[in-house]
């Protein structure tokens, strides 16, 4: 379902718009720990690993910060 590069990776961290049967049902296959909270409409409640969970922040803060660098070095900021 999702193409992966030769090296496995431990887990996957992704937002819960990624919180289908069929990707985690996947990933259990590849031995890969998903870090998704499960969506609130489950009836199931999916344990996720909170800490790991938290790692995603740090990617997200990360692009963010490389998109408001490649706007100013691309002058797309017209702030002085």
């Amino acid at each position: 379902m999702i193409e992966l590069p030769a090296r496995a990776p431990n887990a996957l961290l992704a937002a819960n718009d990624y919180d289908t049967d069929a990707i985690r049902a996947d990933l259990a296959d590849r031995k890969i720990e998903a870090a998704i909270p499960g969506r609130s409409k489950r009836r199931v409640k999916i344990e996720h690993n909170r800490m790991l969970y938290k790692q995603r922040h740090r990617i997200e803060r990360m692009f963010g910060h490389l998109k408001i660098n490649r706007a100013i070095a691309t002058r797309y900021d017209q702030l002085v």
